[in-house]
């Protein structure tokens, strides 16, 4: 037999739940087949798969069955990391706050945030079964800025909760085509066309709503953006895949560079003097700024990344983002 401890994150969840967790590798219909045997047993009795198990018990599985090594708490195949290789804004027991570069993806094998969040907490983390941190919000590889990953059951949920009631506020910076001159909102039915990989405004969508305010307005020139652009602060009600490109696109303010949604290149300077971006920029700049909110976590702020301050000062002038850096 195989001898499972439940943790405290494990405490009130279904049996089958805390298993299906516990042993990835064993198919669930298996899993199930084992409950209605009656050959799992909790504290050396057997139990049902709607039982509700307790921290502290024991759970015995037929080691036949199990066929691979348990993710225990932390487990990954990816390789593990420094602290100091992800830049931390807020961690506690229940959640972690990470300033993500652009080109990383946020989920993935070995590389990605998850993977990298999950090498560091792997020591930090109680003994559970069946939670594992994760992020609660996406964020796609080009964007940089804020995602917040569970490092609690307690704390997952909590965020989550916050996220369906509307009380969690986000705002992004991102540089668009065109001129914008007006805060607005946009609010449009989105649908996923998973064959084009795309979000596109379609009767029948989900609503997705998105505040905008215009910071700085740039006219165009040689180096780029020849039809002007704008620096804008977006602030999503909602949480829509790909819903500011998708969104902007399609009311004539394409993310500048965003060519999945129509977007000419971003401007090919040199740009003048200490602006010059240190190294390569992403294909577009949409930067995931501040996060606010009631709940568990204190007001976040991310620096905008080196290229996005070196582009935003070289269109706008130093003093383009000075004044709105701090929550």
């Amino acid at each position: 037999m195989t001898i499972l401890s439940a943790g405290a994150d494990d405490g009130g969840r279904r049996l089958d739940r805390v298993l299906r967790k516990a042993l990835p590798d064993v198919p669930l219909s298996r899993i199930h087949r084992l409950l209605r045997e009656g050959r799992v047993l909790v504290d050396k009795r057997p139990r049902d798969a709607a039982f509700r198990v307790r921290a502290g018990q024991e759970i015995a599985v037929p080691a036949a069955q199990e066929t691979g090594p348990s993710a225990g708490p932390g487990a990954q195949g990816g390789a593990r990391t420094a602290p100091g290789a992800l830049a931390i804004l807020y961690e506690s027991p229940d959640l972690l706050a990470i300033n993500k570069a652009a080109g990383v993806p946020v989920h993935g094998p070995a590389g990605s945030l998850d993977a990298l969040v999950r090498a560091y907490l792997a020591p930090r983390l109680p003994p559970s079964l069946s939670f594992r941190p994760g992020p609660l919000h996406r964020l796609d590889q080009p964007t940089s800025g804020i995602v917040v990953f569970s490092a609690s059951l307690a704390g997952a949920r909590r965020f989550s909760a916050l996220l369906r009631e509307g009380k969690i506020r986000k705002q992004y910076l991102a540089l668009v085509e065109g001129r914008v001159d007006l805060p607005g909102r946009w609010e449009d039915p989105l649908l996923r066309d998973r064959e084009k990989r795309q979000t596109e405004v379609a009767a029948g969508g989900k609503t997705a709503r998105t505040g905008y305010t215009p910071l700085a307005w740039y006219p165009g020139g040689k180096d780029g953006c020849a039809g002007g652009c704008t620096l804008l602060l977006l602030e999503p009600e909602t949480g829509r895949r790909h819903q500011i490109r998708a969104q902007a696109a399609f009311h004539g303010h394409p993310l500048a560079g965003d060519s999945v949604y129509g977007g000419r290149p971003l401007p090919d300077p040199p740009l003048p003097g200490p602006f010059k971006p240190p190294g390569p920029a992403p294909p577009f700049l949409l930067h995931a700024w501040k996060l606010t909110g009631a709940g568990p976590l204190p007001p976040l702020e991310a620096p905008p990344p080196d290229y996005f301050l070196a582009f935003a000062q070289a269109l706008f002038g130093p003093r383009a983002l000075r004044g709105k850096t701090r929550p």
